[in-house]
């Protein structure tokens, strides 16, 4: 087996794996409402197979949560029209990521 095989092999089952346990996190929180990881682990895990997909487009699969969004919100939860626009502080790690946020909202 060449390098690149084992390689490419290892990067396949990985994004095999982090798609089974994003899979089941999706399924912990929308489904049973009893999460397992903070939100920030499970933003670490979809950005890590993003960036496997994103690099190799070959191993994006059908049921990839890349591909979707997570689940249908729980029946105890009503729907609300917010008077103010809800904006994202999408996916901030670091104190840049939330001046870059600042940045925008001051923009608008």
């Amino acid at each position: 087996m060449k390098a690149a095989d084992s390689h490419d092999s290892g990067l396949k089952r990985k994004a095999a794996l982090l798609r089974k346990e994003i899979n089941r996190h999706n399924h912990l929180y929308y489904v049973q409402a009893k999460p397992e990881i903070s939100d920030r682990d499970y933003d670490l895990l979809y950005a890590e197979l993003e960036t496997i997909e994103r690099a190799h487009p070959e191993l994006i699969t059908a049921d990839s949560p890349t591909l979707r969004v997570g689940g249908a919100p729980l029946n105890e939860f009503s729907s609300i029209q917010h008077v103010v626009p809800m904006l994202s502080l999408d996916k901030t790690f670091t104190k840049d990521d939330v001046r870059e946020f600042h940045s925008r909202m001051l923009k608008m």
